[in-house]
């Protein structure tokens, strides 16, 4: 990576910020949206704020780090309710669900930034989103949700470099995107399956794992930690406490993926079906 690019790309990310004059980041708490925000309230000063859905799809710690963050700076932050498991093309999780998922977000988000004298709406995806499956992605575009950081062509190496520089502590926060995403299509979402996804992920982050995610396979939970945890989880006592703890939350059949922790992994068979 380049530093004076990524400084360069930053200039004109700032810019762009300050000539929308008002902007309503749709705010997570993770890395490029903790960014976005931050380069804008620098910007715009009260006409930047932050809007965040609380749902059963995100772990209740993302809500409070995000909370935390905008009570620091004093980022007017409005938290909503999205009920997305209302929705019945949802929870039948099909390939398109992040789609409807986004669409019922962001109307949320717009009603926020209208009753608040806000023009624009912004999330926070990078340039190397692009490479995924994002159905999401085609919600915003309709709905006229901008994307600054794509428009900067700020990628995610940038962006933690730049986050870094800005002293801001999401810099190295590990991707977690909604609890949905442990559960293959077609499997319906339920509340008892995201509670225990959130239980299993939570407990494998208490004992020091930081890049780790819990696929929900019905009775199965697979574990997929980044590589230099795969040696790690195997240790006896730690193996033996979370089988007992992946137990007791309800699973009856727990593994390991020898691959490790891929991101999008989930999306391979999507695309191969679009392709």
């Amino acid at each position: 990576m380049d530093k004076d690019i990524a400084k360069s790309k930053k200039e004109n990310l700032v810019d762009q910020i300050r000539n929308l004059g008002s902007m309503l980041v749709a705010f997570s708490g993770g890395v490029d949206s903790t960014f976005l925000l931050a380069v804008a309230h620098e910007i715009l000063g009260e006409k930047a704020m932050a809007a965040t859905a609380n749902s059963e799809i995100h772990p209740k710690r993302e809500l409070k780090e995000a909370s935390d963050f905008t009570r620091k700076r004093d980022i007017k932050h409005i938290v909503f309710s999205s009920n997305e498991m209302s929705l019945p093309v949802f929870v039948s999780n099909g390939p398109d669900r992040c789609y409807h998922c986004k669409r019922n977000l962001f109307d949320s988000v717009f009603a926020i930034a209208k009753e608040n004298g806000i023009t624009h709406v912004a999330h926070g995806a990078n340039l190397d989103d692009l490479k995924d499956y994002r159905p999401g992605f085609r919600a915003a575009k309709e709905m006229g949700i901008i994307a600054p950081l794509i428009e900067a062509g700020l990628n995610k190496e940038e962006i933690r470099f730049l986050s870094k520089e800005m002293g801001l502590s999401t810099w190295n926060k590990p991707a977690m995107p909604c609890l949905a995403t442990r559960i293959p299509y077609k499997s319906p979402i339920t509340s008892e399956k995201l509670k225990m996804i959130e239980q299993a992920e939570t407990f494998l982050l208490e004992q020091g794992f930081t890049e780790i995610r819990v696929r929900h396979h019905g009775s199965l939970a697979k574990i997929e930690v980044n590589a230099g945890g795969l040696k790690d989880i195997l240790n006896e006592r730690l193996r033996r406490n979370i089988l007992k703890k992946f137990l007791d939350i309800g699973f009856e059949h727990i593994a390991l993926d020898l691959e490790g922790y891929v991101s999008g992994k989930m999306n391979r068979s999507p695309k191969g079906e679009a392709e």
